[in-house]
């Protein structure tokens, strides 16, 4: 009989050091249902001596030019890259993700924010006007704000989390990073390359831990002027609400329920292989996915036939296996949730066409408790259905038809998320027309999750408050002053 597994304990990483930590968290291996690895299960204390460690490299930190901190991050995305295929496998297992995804999007992007980072903090230039009459002139200056604290989600880990740490310590913040405690391994791993990297002690410290516990008392924390989160609009209230007393500057990227709305005129080959995709990628845990699909009526039923048949060729296996298009959801939790959502549909009159409750899920022996399902595609779901109108962050999308231009811009804005929207058509200016008038921060045609991050990425309404890329994230991480000569 084989021993007790050994599993992976984690650290805090603060003022440069692995610190232990009073008591862990399990965390699960979505794609066997089991425990792997423990997690600290940090709190006010820990906090504390990441805001102190912070405070003390902030000085230093602040004062070198971008010059040398650029040269460093650069440094730092050489160090992960050479680990690609380490930390691809780590994320694929601590997520659930495929190891083709965590390969070709997760890690990839995860080095190359830096990179980004790096190279866009050496083009930024302040404003200077004249008042010849008055005898002065004026000029602004950006100066980093101080201690960032940055709170990433469970569904690209080290994707999200140095989407935030590379524009706070390029603009010369330190920061307090807490990952999800579902997805802390790569975060870890991170910290292993920081100092090789040059980044100095107390510059980037992570607490691990819950968001009730080790979230809570970063939020609250009077010396930490700055909030950025990824995650949930509930979290998100209770983040404002923690932190109005101080008044601190806060970017919230939140939840989105988005539509992609497939005119007449649409090229359906490559629309229906794009919107297949933005449906299932990443089983459908990427705030940017599609789900609510509205089709034009006359080529309603072509496109579900269409659908649907290659909604079912997406393979859904180990995480670990190259053909998988699918991985396992994050947890037993979140998979129960995505699931009753299908029920709810099915109890109100919805069909079911494909995936949860029709279709045969067949799983290798070792990952017959894993925490998987099949892409499922709903259609004849009325608009109020939750449906319809919360955000399932599962493989599960909704196909529903329409008439008219003007009426599916109404229907398509009919919910409280403003985050993505796509639009499949060949008619240019029906394109511009419709973009301009959805209440989305994103609008992608004839295409998706085609990113630029020089500019504007974001939502309205409840999908958040804020903007991060080039310019925004840039100006959210530092402060600016207008300053007066006379001469």
């Amino acid at each position: 009989m084989a021993g007790p597994k050994t599993l992976l304990v984690l650290e805090n990483f603060i003022n440069g050091k692995f610190v232990p930590c009073s008591s862990y968290i399990d965390s699960y291996d979505p794609s066997t249902g089991d425990v792997y690895c423990r997690v600290p299960d940090s709190g006010k204390e820990q906090v504390e001596a990441a805001v102190t460690a912070a405070r003390d490299a902030f000085l230093g930190w602040s004062s070198k030019s971008p010059q040398e901190r650029s040269q460093i991050m650069n440094k730092l995305a050489d160090l992960i890259e050479h680990d690609l295929e380490t930390f691809a496998q780590a994320e694929s297992k601590d997520q659930g993700k495929t190891i083709t995804f965590a390969r070709t999007v997760d890690i990839p992007r995860a080095a190359y924010n830096f990179r980004f980072f790096a190279s866009s903090i050496l083009h930024h230039t302040t404003e200077c006007t004249q008042m010849d009459h008055m005898d002065c002139m004026h000029y602004t200056m950006r100066t980093p704000v101080g201690i960032a604290g940055l709170i990433s989600p469970w569904n690209l880990p080290l994707y999200l989390l140095t989407w935030k740490i590379a524009p706070a310590i390029a603009s010369g913040n330190t920061v307090i990073a807490k990952p999800s405690e579902m997805t802390s391994v790569t975060a870890w791993m991170m910290c292993k390359l920081l100092g090789k990297a040059g980044i100095p002690p107390g510059v980037v410290n992570i607490v691990f831990g819950t968001g009730p516990k080790a979230g809570e008392a970063i939020v609250s924390h009077p010396d930490v002027p700055l909030i950025s989160f990824t995650g949930s609009t509930l979290t998100a209230q209770s983040i404002r609400e923690r932190s109005a007393p101080h008044c601190k500057k806060l970017s919230l990227e939140l939840g989105g329920k988005n539509p992609a709305i497939i005119f007449e005129d649409a090229n359906l080959d490559q629309c229906i292989a794009t919107t297949v995709r933005s449906s299932f990628a990443n089983q459908g845990e990427i705030c940017l996915c599609t789900s609510r699909i509205f089709v034009q009526r006359s080529i309603y039923n072509e496109f579900l036939k269409r659908f649907v048949e290659e909604a079912r060729k997406w393979k859904v296996g180990s995480p670990s296996d190259p053909t998988a298009s699918m991985g396992a959801l994050i947890s037993k939790e979140h998979l129960e949730k995505v699931k009753n959502y299908v029920k709810k549909a099915q109890a109100e009159g919805a069909r079911i066409l494909c995936g949860e409750g029709v279709d045969s899920l067949v799983l290798p022996t070792g990952n017959q408790n894993g925490y998987f399902m099949l892409p499922t595609v709903i259609a004849e779901v009325e608009d109020e259905s939750c449906c319809m109108q919360e955000e399932i962050f599962g493989p599960v999308t909704c196909v529903v038809l329409f008439d008219t231009e003007e009426e599916v811009i109404k229907r398509a804005n009919g919910v409280k998320y403003g985050l993505a929207a796509t639009i499949w058509s060949s008619s240019v200016g029906r394109v511009h027309r419709v973009a301009k008038r959805l209440q989305a921060g994103l609008v992608w045609t004839n295409c998706w999750l085609v990113r630029e991050l020089n500019l504007p990425f974001g939502g309205m309404k409840a999908s958040g408050i804020g903007r991060e890329g080039a310019k925004e994230s840039y100006e959210f991480f530092t402060e600016v002053k207008t300053i007066t000569i006379k001469h």
